[in-house]
């Protein structure tokens, strides 16, 4: 016997959020953070410099090297789509721009995969609203594409997904690629060719970007939900799982035959995760969308607990449950847990038709105060930057980033001033009425969250690339150097990120410290120096100057010139 359904929506309640709207909040997620900045510390410059360098074609596609160092992550497909986009690109376009636009088309598809992945989950017959005596109930495609819509808007709220999206690393192509396999088994039963080639993708780009594991687990995964699932008849179960196993298989060898199995597990002893900041992490990181999750789980319980083992609930829960068991076993944690945050926002989705009256103001109150105030609060510092008044904000900016030079772009304000009127138009559309969208508590959470973000990447953005950006450091190196470093410099010490940031921004030829070789200059992170002997004479080199980057007084290289030719 299937249990009660708890969603009860009207047709009023399903009005989809207008199309223009909802591409438009996309496109101001989007573009902000692939555009106009350098690559920041510490994975996407380190993953723009393996691009770089098989773009150049100085190292192998197969092996790739970066001043002698493999790779710390196992995928190739990154660096390869990186590489290719760097060769393609239309003179006049900078590398590392180019670099980012695959990685761009994979933000966007991203979102694409979740509100379609939502919308065939929301389609199926367990997921209905309940049917009323007398008619009015919602119809079954506008139930869906309303339930895609805060799927979608609960994706754009997650304070963790920001970042991490718009910096081009293998986690956006397994982010991307996961949200494929995601969407391949919620449309399995509406479509064949479509959900055939998202799985196939999805898992072959999982294991090419360093996951093989991952995909084995969701692969293994979505087909017990599909044999399990009363919502697909009896032969396509056994087609699509068969398919299924086929695929994990086929990329389980491919990942054997590339070498790419690692296991990554960290302990939980005193060296393993520390459990606050774990704690912390899955806190914030996925804000708002996992209480609404939680709530689902509980306003469904009933459904969960059956014996039918309905796919639009058991298919977000189960990579959910991946994402966090990542999260907590293996290292990067953030990582592990953005590719859960689709999963998510799906559940968070099911949690809109059951929210009260009172549950769904105080979402909007908090909402509205959160962004509000931080909203404010990057307009005072950004005013303060370009004017010194308020004197406080503008000498603790003074503090934090010596040696910054506020600069002023008329577009980046305008297109501010434009995002900030439109959150004070939604927030007036949001209170002046009772609305009926079953969405309509996630409007604000995800405006806001996109609000902010826009806010950074165009008023601060001059700050933040001086913050997160290694050029600075390197501009101060060169100048050092007389502006023209010439020949070959030698480096010990330093990060896979340091050394592409020094051959990007400072257009030197690094190599690596050897007494033997004829370089005029040294660069040495400032805790491996002295060098050991065999590495570097100290005899042989005479300091220059100790460069901090400006904005951490703890990543500091020692930079030396040759004080006497090699014996």
């Amino acid at each position: 016997m299937t249990p009660p359904n708890p969603a009860i929506v009207s047709q009023k309640a399903v009005q989809a959020l207008p199309r223009w709207a909802l591409l438009l909040l996309c496109l101001a997620y989007v573009v902000p953070g692939f555009v106009g900045r350098d690559p920041w510390k510490s994975a996407d410059v380190t993953a723009f410099g393996y691009m770089l360098e098989l773009a150049q074609g100085t190292t192998s596609w197969w092996n790739p090297l970066l001043g002698g160092m493999a790779p710390e992550t196992d995928g190739l497909l990154p660096y390869w789509l990186g590489a290719l986009a760097i060769q393609w690109a239309p003179a006049g376009l900078t590398p590392d721009m180019a670099a980012r636009l695959p990685f761009a088309g994979m933000l966007v598809l991203t979102l694409i995969a979740t509100w379609y992945g939502v919308y065939y989950l929301a389609r199926s017959p367990a997921a209905q609203p309940v049917a009323f005596a007398f008619g009015g109930e919602a119809q079954p495609t506008d139930y869906a594409r309303a339930m895609a819509d805060g799927g979608l808007l609960a994706l754009l709220a997650c304070l963790g997904l920001a970042q991490l999206s718009h910096e081009a690393t293998s986690y956006l192509v397994q982010l991307c690629c996961t949200t494929l396999v995601f969407f391949g088994f919620a449309a399995l039963g509406f479509h064949t060719v479509a959900p055939a080639l998202a799985l196939a993708a999805g898992l072959a780009g999982l294991t090419l970007a360093g996951a093989p594991a991952l995909a084995a687990m969701l692969g293994l995964g979505g087909a017990w939900l599909v044999w399990r699932s009363a919502s697909v008849d009896i032969a396509h179960q056994r087609r699509w799982v068969a398919a299924t196993l086929i695929l994990v298989a086929a990329v389980a060898l491919m990942a054997w035959q590339l070498d790419l199995w690692r296991w990554r597990l960290v302990g939980t002893d005193a060296g393993g995760k520390e459990w606050a900041s774990l704690a912390r992490l899955l806190l914030w990181f996925g804000w708002p969308a996992w209480p609404l999750a939680i709530w689902t789980l509980w306003r469904w319980r009933k459904q969960i607990a059956s014996t039918q083992w309905h796919r639009h609930l058991w298919l977000p829960l189960w990579f959910s449950l991946v994402s966090v068991g990542a999260t907590i076993s293996t290292a990067p944690a953030d990582r592990a847990l953005l590719l859960g945050l689709p999963a998510m926002a799906t559940l968070a989705a099911f949690a809109l038709p059951t929210l009260s009256r009172a549950v769904a103001a105080l979402i909007d109150w908090f909402t509205l105060l959160f962004f509000s105030i931080s909203t404010l609060a990057i307009w005072v510092i950004w005013i303060a930057m370009q004017t010194g008044v308020p004197a406080k904000p503008a000498a603790n900016v003074a503090k934090l980033a010596p040696g910054f030079s506020p600069s002023f772009s008329l577009f980046a304000l305008l297109v501010a001033l434009a995002a900030s009127v439109a959150w004070c138009s939604l927030v007036w559309w949001r209170a002046s009425r009772d609305r009926a969208p079953i969405w309509k508590s996630l409007v604000l959470p995800a405006s806001g969250a996109t609000l902010g973000w826009l806010l950074l990447l165009t008023l601060w953005l001059p700050l933040l690339n001086y913050a997160r950006s290694y050029a600075p450091q390197v501009q101060n190196v060169v100048r050092l150097m007389n502006n023209a470093p010439q020949g070959c410099v030698q480096t010990y010490g330093l990060s896979r990120g340091q050394i592409a940031a020094f051959q990007y921004h400072g257009s030197m030829n690094l190599q690596a410290a050897d007494p033997q070789a004829r370089c005029d200059w040294l660069l040495v992170d400032l805790n491996a120096w002295p060098a050991p002997p065999g590495i570097a004479k100290t005899s042989d080199w005479a300091e220059v100057a100790i460069v901090p980057r400006p904005t951490d007084k703890n990543d500091q290289l020692v930079l030396l010139r040759r004080a006497q030719a090699p014996q």
